[in-house]
């Protein structure tokens, strides 16, 4: 399977959805998701489907009810606006990478696999995470680690780096992997891998600034009680959710007109959802999912 959807049930209630509605699904993927909202709409039902994965345009299907866009989702109101979609009545978000990404050792996604050190989502992304490795400055590599891995060893990480490639190149998931392998115990060194490879594929795609785009556009697009769903798998991604659905902006207030008025486009629908037990026994990769979900004023 190319990416088993997670939280689908949840999603679909958050939804909230309508036969005749308009839908979007910003992360296609395998197009679990799209199928499942789609199943529940009428004839007169949409979805307008984004992802900026060529692989991803092998998933679909023949229905006269799909729009299937190939691009990021930071770009959603300009294509809504071409194909003269002004409103929509939902949007849904599932980030981070699929199944099909980490488990294809050519795109250098995963720590398992022996691949060129690529991560890109798009092949129409100019930056590696090859290039970030070899040719960014010790600070700046550093900063990444910090930032996007939450590492506290992230200067050390960046200066190993940085020494070791003065001497050959470091291309593939493999190099890496050993480089860092004597500078982590073994009972942590899967763990911080991880973030270590989380931080180069977040700056290699640029994440959380097409995250911060789709959110604010969301609030522009929406149907008045449209809803917005977002699936997020780390700290980072789920901190800028949580913020804009509570106080329509990034920081930790609400934005205010010029008469000091708080400006809220959202209001908050229950509680954030985990997946249940059975969903992490059939599908591990949903065991860090978070969904929030929030209704446009």
């Amino acid at each position: 399977m190319y990416h088993k959807p997670v939280l689908l049930a949840a999603s679909l209630e958050g939804l909230a959805l309508k036969k005749s509605g308009t839908y979007v699904d910003v992360t296609f993927g395998g197009g679990g998701h799209t199928k499942a909202i789609l199943s529940q709409l009428g004839p007169d039902g949409r979805v307008v489907a984004f992802d900026q994965d060529e692989d991803a345009l092998n998933n679909q299907w023949g229905d006269d009810r799909l729009l299937l866009v190939h691009q990021n989702f930071r770009y959603l109101q300009k294509y809504l606006r071409y194909h003269n979609i002004d409103k929509v009545d939902g949007i849904l978000a599932d980030l981070g990478v699929s199944s099909h990404q980490l488990d294809t050792p050519d795109r250098g996604f995963s720590i398992r696999f022996e691949g060129p050190l690529d991560m890109r989502m798009s092949q129409n992304i100019d930056t590696t995470a090859e290039m970030i490795v070899n040719t960014y400055d010790e600070t700046t590599l550093g900063n990444i680690f910090y930032r996007y891995g939450e590492l506290r060893s992230a200067r050390r990480f960046a200066s190993e780096i940085v020494t070791q490639r003065k001497g050959n190149k470091i291309t593939t998931t493999q190099a890496l992997i050993e480089l860092l392998r004597p500078m982590v115990p073994e009972v942590r060194f899967q763990k911080e891998l991880a973030q270590i490879f989380q931080a180069l594929r977040i700056e290699v795609n640029q994440e959380l600034s097409a995250l911060e785009a789709l959110l604010e556009q969301s609030a522009q697009v929406l149907h008045p009680h449209g809803r917005l769903c977002v699936i997020s798998y780390h700290s980072l991604e789920d901190r800028l959710v949580k913020r804009f659905m509570q106080y329509g902006c990034f920081d930790n207030e609400p934005s205010k007109d010029a008469f000091g008025n708080s400006q809220l486009p959202f209001k908050k629908v229950g509680k954030m959802i985990l997946p249940r037990e059975e969903e992490i026994q059939i599908n591990k990769r949903a065991r860090s999912a978070k969904l929030r979900v929030a209704e446009k004023l």
